[in-house]
C-alpha cells in the first residue's frame, strides 16, 4: 500500500512539473488539448493563386533535362523532356527540328483535358507539334502534374487546376535554360530566345490566356477552340460528363466561393493585361466549345483594341477532324511566320 501511495505521489508531482512547464511556454499539453492545424490557413491556401497575386510572385529559370528518343520522323525528332515546378518534377515531349542550321523559333504547346486513365504523353497536342517541328519549330508540350511520369497534383481539385497555371508560367521562364539543355545531350539544336510561341487547344487555350495574363509576355499566341468562358463556369459548363453529373465538383466550388471571390481567378476579368497577338479557330459544329464562346471572346478583344484574327470553319469539331485541321495548321504557322518574320517557309 505504501509503495502505491508513493507511486501515486510522484505521478501527481511530474503531472505538475509538466503542466507548469507547458503553461510557461505558452501552450497546453495535448492530453488535454490536442494540436490542431490552423484552419485559417487551410481555408485561404489558395489565396496564392489569385490572378493578382501570379502576377506579382517570382519565377525562377528551372534546368530543362532532355532525355531519350521517344519517336523519328522525316524531317523531326521527339524527345522526352522534364522540369521543375514549384519544387515538383513535369514531364513532356520535346519536338526537335532535323534542320539545324539557325536557330528554331520555340513554341510551347497546351493540350486540352484528357482523362488521366487514357492519357499517354503527346495526347491532346503529338500532331500539331510533329508539324509545327516538320516546319522548323522546336515544341514543348508538358503532361503537367498527375500525367506522364510527372509528381503528383494537389489533392484539392482547384490547386490541382491552378497548378497548370504555374507549371505554364514555370516552363515559358525556363525555356531561357533551353540550349543549355541542348549541350548538355549533345543536340545539334539551338533555340531561338528572340522567338518564342504559344499554341493552346481547349482547356489548354484557358492556360494559355492564363499565361498571357499573368506574365504580360507579347509572344504570339495560337488557339484552337480555347475555353474562354469564366471561372468557375469554364469548369461547371463540363461538370455533367463526371459520374455523379458534377455533384462533388458543385460542391468543392460552392464552398470555395464561401471563401474566395471568383472574379479574382477568372481570366475573363484580366483580358486588358493581354498584350500579346492572338489567332484564334472555332469549329462551327463544336459540341465542346460552342462558337458563340469565341464570337463573344473575339468581340470583347476587338473592343479593347487587342491583336486577334479569327477563323471559323463550317462543319468542323472540337479537334478539326472533319477536313479542316490542314488549314488550321498552315494558318497558324503563316502567323508565326509573320512574327517570326525570317522562318523558312
Amino acid at each position: 500500500m505504501n509503495k502505491f501511495i508513493l507511486t501515486l505521489i510522484l505521478g501527481v508531482t511530474l503531472f505538475n512539473i509538466i503542466l507548469t512547464v507547458s503553461f510557461i511556454k505558452g501552450y497546453s499539453p495535448s492530453l488535454f488539448e490536442p494540436k490542431q492545424e490552423n484552419e485559417e490557413e487551410q481555408q485561404r491556401i489558395l489565396d496564392k493563386y489569385s490572378i493578382e497575386a501570379l502576377k506579382i510572385r517570382s519565377y525562377m529559370e528551372q534546368k530543362i533535362e532532355i532525355g531519350e528518343i521517344s519517336a523519328k520522323g522525316k524531317e523531326f525528332e521527339t524527345r522526352y523532356f522534364k522540369f521543375a515546378t514549384d519544387g515538383k518534377t513535369v514531364t513532356g515531349l520535346i519536338n526537335l527540328p532535323r534542320d539545324t542550321l539557325s536557330p528554331n523559333p520555340v513554341i510551347i504547346l497546351l493540350r486540352g483535358y484528357v482523362d488521366r486513365e487514357i492519357y499517354t504523353p503527346g495526347t491532346g497536342s503529338k500532331r500539331v507539334g510533329e508539324a509545327f517541328a516538320s516546319a522548323n519549330l522546336i515544341t514543348l508540350a508538358p503532361d503537367f502534374l498527375g500525367y506522364g511520369q510527372s509528381s503528383s497534383p494537389s489533392a484539392y481539385p482547384l490547386e490541382e487546376r491552378f497548378e497548370t497555371y504555374t507549371t505554364a508560367v514555370n516552363l515559358l521562364k525556363s525555356v531561357a535554360n533551353l540550349n543549355e539543355a541542348f549541350l548538355k545531350s549533345g543536340i545539334p539544336n539551338k533555340a531561338d530566345m528572340g522567338k518564342i510561341g504559344i499554341w493552346g487547344h481547349s482547356n489548354g487555350g484557358h492556360i494559355a490566356l492564363a499565361l498571357l495574363e499573368i506574365s504580360g509576355v507579347n509572344f504570339p499566341t495560337v488557339l484552337w477552340a480555347p475555353v474562354s468562358r469564366s471561372f468557375p463556369y469554364s469548369i461547371l459548363f463540363y461538370s455533367d460528363e463526371f459520374e455523379d453529373e458534377g455533384r462533388s465538383l458543385r460542391k468543392v466550388l460552392a464552398d470555395f466561393e464561401k471563401d474566395y471571390d471568383s472574379n479574382k481567378y477568372s481570366i475573363t476579368k484580366y483580358l486588358d493585361e493581354i498584350s500579346a497577338p492572338i489567332q484564334l479557330h472555332q469549329g462551327e459544329e463544336d459540341l465542346e466549345v460552342p462558337r458563340y464562346w469565341s464570337d463573344e471572346f473575339t468581340e470583347i478583344l476587338k473592343e479593347k483594341n487587342k491583336n486577334i484574327e479569327y477563323y471559323t470553319y463550317a462543319g468542323e469539331n472540337h479537334n478539326f477532324q472533319q477536313g479542316s485541321w490542314n488549314t488550321a495548321v498552315q494558318r497558324s504557322l503563316n502567323f508565326y511566320r509573320q512574327h517570326f518574320s525570317d522562318l523558312a517557309p
